[in-house]
């Protein structure tokens, strides 16, 4: 029986970040890129019934684009600490121990570690590109094996196809009450859940905000529903990531409302939640943006989303309703 390896190179990634390699993150052009590449899989019934990447920050953040724009979810992912770095060696060991019931894995790793690992593993010689790459940013090869995982060596592979994103559509296909249409980003970008994280001072609720990404305004957490999640998660999960706090999520939402983006309207269920622990600097993944507890009258001023202002005096109410 014959299996599928793809195997994808991390996105672009963003130098200008001061960090080490390892946490080097993804800059837009690597987010898109790894966006196009799920899409284009899904669209062509290519999922992967198993994924593997590189632990590298700009390694993860591409496997977990990929795999939401499949419509999978970010925790189905293995990561493996052999392929930051990797040579063909340690990738040829990870692709070996790829357990024996997956049909299909894709590979999530760097350069030059890929590229040998495609060279050594494809039987025929690779046509050489105009540019000289063989596995540019983003890019997935997709090998046909007719062996075993365990049994994987040098030629044993066909190549299928060799995928730029720069070959794909710039646009994502969405469905939606209007019908089907093509939008700037995959349909579930457009449906978020945002929070509304609270805590009670002596009788009297407080409201935490924090600055936006490039730190212009004050916003609540707020973010992308992502698949395999229901609205109650992603909003906790946005709460821990940009506040850098955990607690209890309202089981309903304070209400919603809607604003335009990526070409089409994005809806947002807004929850409240209940500051149960603040998280230290350290253990904050978005700690550069800054938070502030305030009153939930200088949270309305104060607060860029003023569609949230309506549904802070509607907490405020309830929460001194019950004190």
């Amino acid at each position: 029986m014959s299996r599928e390896l793809l195997i994808l190179r991390h996105g672009k990634s963003d130098w200008d970040v001061d960090v080490d390699d390892y946490h080097r993150p993804l800059m837009e052009r690597g987010r898109r890129g790894a966006l196009q590449i799920g899409a284009w899989l899904l669209q062509h019934n290519l999922v992967p019934d198993y994924v593997v990447s590189s632990p590298a920050e700009r390694a993860i953040a591409t496997a977990e684009k990929a795999v939401k724009a499949m419509g999978l979810k970010a925790a189905s992912i293995s990561r493996d600490e052999r392929i930051y770095a990797a040579g063909l060696s340690a990738l040829m060991d990870v692709v070996r121990a790829t357990p024996t019931e997956v049909k299909r894995l894709m590979l999530v790793g760097h350069n030059p570690g890929v590229e040998q690992l495609l060279n050594y593993l494809v039987r025929e010689d690779i046509a050489e590109t105009d540019d000289g790459k063989l596995l540019p940013t983003a890019t997935i090869a997709r090998l046909i094996l007719d062996c075993e995982w365990s049994k994987a060596g040098a030629g044993c592979a066909q190549l299928d196809s060799i995928t730029r994103p720069k070959s794909l559509e710039e646009q994502f296909p969405f469905t939606g009450p209007g019908g089907s249409d093509f939008r700037d980003r995959p349909d579930f970008y457009y449906t978020q859940s945002s929070v509304i994280p609270y805590r009670m001072q002596q009788g009297k609720p407080e409201i935490l905000v924090i600055s936006s990404r490039k730190r212009k305004h004050l916003i609540v957490p707020k973010g992308i529903l992502d698949p395999g999640l229901t609205p109650q998660q992603a909003a906790a999960k946005e709460a821990r990531e940009e506040a850098g706090v955990e607690g209890i999520v309202g089981a309903e939402p304070l209400g919603q409302y809607s604003y335009e983006k990526w070409g089409g309207v994005c809806t947002v269920d807004v929850y409240p939640m209940e500051v149960t622990k603040v998280l230290s600097e350290a253990e904050w993944a978005e700690n550069y943006r800054g938070r502030s507890w305030l009153s939930p009258g200088q949270a309305a001023k104060k607060l860029n989303q003023k569609e949230l202002v309506p549904l802070l005096e509607q907490l405020a109410a309830q929460l001194t309703g019950k004190t």
